[in-house]
């Protein structure tokens, strides 16, 4: 199977923008990317949550690190060229699997994905870190959103939950008020995906996605890994995923057993 290719252009975007588009990087391996979401719709793991009250229309599903007990879905992590991409676009000499994300958003579901970075969330900090986000259907207006350059900012953007729209730490100092970024002008890069196609972003990007107006499901799986530099941070709060009882000290490197290298520069 002939290797996908990274431009050095790809690679300067990536790091000048924070994020990139890859045409058809998962082209080959859609329909297992398929069964590997419908495995996780019919059989949810503990993380897995609606994202809407009951007095808003459709379905927002979301689901994380099920990645050991789906066999589709590991299949995809472990035979795709995600390892090796995501390495030479972090310019690291290795890609650690950090955790895989399923959305779901059902036709008519208006409900946005809230503007948010992932970092702040996570328990890891590092400049190598990069997520894919892969969409199983066409998507033009319901695409993923990312505000360029939002990975250089001098702080993190506050973390809220999706639902309750609330802070989702308890002291909020350390972070910048959600911006809006439609109306204060910032540089959006958004757009219209293929099947197989994906959007890759650094984890520090202000990102988010419009509701599904259309009349067909959205599905999209993200796959998260971090590089050479990424440590365990301590975070005010308990992070999201959580990673119970991973018992790792600040600075140290993720541990391989649970976050295990994909892909290694011999």
């Amino acid at each position: 199977m002939k290797k996908y290719e990274i431009t050095n252009n790809q690679k300067h975007q990536f790091s000048h923008d924070g994020v990139v588009l890859l045409k058809g990087l998962f082209t080959n391996l859609i329909e297992l990317i398929a069964v590997a979401i419908d495995q996780n719709l019919a059989s949810p793991g503990p993380y897995a949550a609606e994202n809407l009250h009951s007095n808003e229309s459709g379905r927002f599903f979301d689901d994380y690190c099920n990645w050991q007990r789906l066999p589709a879905l590991k299949q995809v992590i472990f035979e795709s060229e995600a390892g090796r991409v995501a390495a030479a676009l972090m310019r690291s000499q290795s890609a650690q699997l950090f955790h895989d994300h399923v959305l779901v958003k059902e036709p008519g579901t208006a409900k946005q994905t809230p503007w948010h970075q992932d970092s702040p969330y996570y328990f890891v900090e590092g400049q190598q870190t990069l997520s894919f986000w892969i969409p199983v259907e066409p998507v033009e207006g319901a695409t993923l959103r990312c505000v360029k350059g939002s990975h250089k900012w001098p702080k993190p953007v506050l973390p809220t939950r999706w639902l309750k729209e609330d802070n989702f730490y308890a002291d909020s100092d350390n972070y910048i008020p959600v911006p809006d970024p439609d109306k204060e002008g910032m540089p959006i890069a958004e757009w219209s995906l293929q099947p197989g196609d994906a959007i890759a972003f650094n984890f520090r990007v202000l990102h988010g996605a419009r509701g599904n107006y259309t009349n067909r499901r959205r599905r999209a799986l993200s796959l998260r890994f971090v590089g050479d530099d990424a440590v365990y941070c301590p975070r005010p709060g308990q992070t999201s995923p959580p990673f119970p009882g991973h018992n790792m000290i600040p600075g140290q490197k993720l541990r391989r057993d649970w976050f295990p290298i994909i892909w290694q520069n011999e």
